[in-house]
């Protein structure tokens, strides 16, 4: 059994930031890749930035240059901070990790979700 928990979103004024964090625990041989993506009522989850096991990221055009994604190995921790926020930045913001067990079998995984909300 493998959880992610989030944490980090909260309310906070435009141009503001954040740093949310996901830590996954259980029992597994390591994590592939690892993202963060975000959900507003009546819209599909979008994927907001990816980061692989070596250090690779992406992420999507409307947060370049204010989000950043980072990772502790180590620790098993995904990080997005989040710089110069807008009103429309306000979503549920999600962890996904793509987890190898042992035996090689790989398994995405959701975290329940964190709320992110950028007022004027």
């Amino acid at each position: 059994q493998v959880q992610l928990v989030e944490s980090g979103g909260g309310l906070v004024q435009a141009g503001g930031s954040l740093r949310l964090s996901c830590v996954a625990s259980g029992t597994f041989l390591n994590i592939d890749e690892m993202g963060w993506y975000r959900q507003v009522p009546g819209k599909q989850r979008e994927l907001v930035a990816s980061i692989t096991s070596g250090g690779s990221t992406n992420c999507v055009d409307s947060v370049k240059g204010r989000f950043t994604i980072s990772r502790d190995n180590a620790k098993n921790t995904v990080y997005l901070t989040m710089n110069s926020l807008k009103p429309e930045d306000t979503a549920v913001y999600y962890c996904q990790a793509d987890v190898r067990h042992w035996g090689g079998a790989v398994y995405g995984y959701w975290g329940q979700g964190t709320q992110v909300t950028v007022s004027l």
